[in-house]
C-alpha cells in the first residue's frame, strides 16, 4: 500500500500533530514525498515509517539532534548495521549519563542521611538531659 495521504490523514496515523510532522520537516528529519501546485504535502507509508521509527527512537530516549544523526545512516546503510551501531552508541552514553546520576543521588542521599542522623542524635542527646 503506497497511498498518498495529505498531512492531515498522515499526522493522525502516525499518532503526532500536523504541527509535530512540520517541525520535523523543518529539521530535516522528515520531508514529504511530493508537494502539489497548490502547496499541499503527501505522503506515503515511507514517510510513514521514518515518523514511526523518529517514534521509536524518541520512547529509546534520544534527543531529536541525535535522531538527525542516526536516521541517514540507515539511507546510507541498507543493512541496518551502521545506524543500530550508532544507536547502541548514543544509548551506552544515556546509560553512562544515567549512572552518573545514580551515584550523584545516591551520595546526596547519603549526606542526607548523615544529617538526619546527626541532628537526630543531637536532639536525643537534648532529651536525655531534660
Amino acid at each position: 500500500m503506497n497511498e498518498r495521504m495529505r498531512i492531515g490523514e498522515f499526522s493522525e496515523r502516525a499518532g503526532v500533530t500536523p504541527r509535530t510532522v512540520r517541525y520535523y520537516e523543518s529539521l530535516g528529519l522528515l520531508g514529504p514525498s511530493e508537494r502539489a501546485g497548490a502547496g499541499f504535502r503527501y505522503y506515503t507509508d515511507a514517510e510513514l515509517a521514518i515518523l514511526q521509527k523518529i517514534n521509536i527512537y524518541k520512547e529509546l530516549g534520544l534527543s531529536l539532534e541525535e535522531i538527525a544523526v542516526v536516521l541517514p545512516l540507515y539511507t546510507e546503510d541498507p543493512t541496518g548495521v551502521q545506524g543500530k551501531r550508532k544507536l547502541v552508541e548514543i544509548l551506552k552514553a544515556h546509560l553512562q549519563e544515567a549512572d552518573d546520576k545514580v551515584a550523584s543521588l545516591n551520595q546526596f542521599r547519603s549526606e542526607l542521611q548523615a544529617n538526619i542522623d546527626r541532628i537526630q542524635q543531637w536532639i536525643d542527646a537534648q532529651t536525655d538531659n531534660e
